[in-house]
């Protein structure tokens, strides 16, 4: 069975960074500085069977895109991409910068809703990518980290603005045990155009619940099962954040044991990523 981690970041250890410098003041934490580059990832990749995987880019280097194209270039059949939206380019501007990154690979744009002056849903270069995404096909991620309760009203406008494209939900949304608040707003969006991202599940668990993270398996996954469906989810660790929590490998091999069904594992573990993102390996 094809493995796809369909999310990660990787950016330059301490040696390569005088090659792709970190934006400023955008240096990653000392305890993940030399464990995160490419190289760390195809290791990780390779001890826990993983066949692809899509790079979100790391707000280590804003905008400037040029360590993970480097990284799909050097290993097209390993690595795609998802671009980080600049909320301040003119809409022009920003669909001639998501076309020229399709070229490089890139097939799935980032919005962080910090970056942005106001809502997203309010800025027109955020439509025009929009718009312009649904129809090259290519999926909208969407990171909630502050809490989708202060984001629902926006997505829900961003859906509505392009219905045609996909908008992806990461990290179970961010709707943390015990906050059914939360994932209420995360189940009512499934209603639109939208999948969610089995990863990061340190982000979600309960207060001082221990790895496996048995509540985020009975109270997060297998509800977002029964409600969106195995075609709706897909598979990712949030590497290198990972690592300091329950580990890559560990965190891979427990959401496999949490699917009973064969088909539903498959669209989980990669059935759904190559459906959004296109087909990883020699078999594209």
């Amino acid at each position: 069975m094809k493995v796809i981690d369909s999310h990660l970041h990787v950016w330059a250890n301490e040696n390569e960074s005088s090659l792709f410098p970190y934006a400023d003041e955008k240096r990653p934490p000392e305890n993940l500085i030399n464990i995160s580059s490419t190289d760390d990832l195809l290791h990780n990749m390779q001890d826990a069977g993983v066949d692809g995987a899509l790079i979100v880019q790391p707000i280590n280097y804003l905008y400037n895109h040029e360590y993970v194209s480097n990284a799909i270039k050097m290993y097209p059949d390993k690595f795609k991409g998802m671009m980080l939206f600049d909320p301040s380019l003119k809409p022009e501007d920003a669909v001639n910068r998501l076309e020229e990154l399709v070229l490089k690979g890139f097939v799935g744009v980032r919005f962080n809703p910090y970056l942005f002056d106001g809502e997203m849903s309010a800025n027109g270069s955020a439509i025009a990518v929009m718009k312009r995404c649904g129809e090259l096909q290519i999926p909208v991620g969407i990171m909630c980290f502050k809490g989708i309760e202060l984001h629902h009203s926006d997505i829900v406008k961003l859906c509505s603005s392009s219905p045609e494209t996909v908008v992806i939900l990461d990290h179970f949304g961010f709707a943390k045990v015990g906050r059914d608040d939360q994932f209420h707003l995360l189940l009512d969006l499934e209603r639109y155009n939208t999948v969610v991202k089995i990863s990061a599940l340190f982000r979600v668990k309960g207060e001082d619940e221990a790895f496996p993270y048995e509540a985020v398996r009975k109270q997060r996954f297998e509800k977002l099962l029964q409600s969106y469906g195995a075609g709706r989810l897909l598979m990712g660790t949030d590497f290198p954040y990972v690592q300091l929590e329950c580990g890559y490998r560990s965190t891979i091999e427990t959401i496999k044991s949490w699917v009973s069904g064969e088909d539903d594992l498959k669209l989980i573990m990669s059935g759904t990523a190559e459906r959004l993102f296109g087909v990883w390996g020699n078999d594209k």
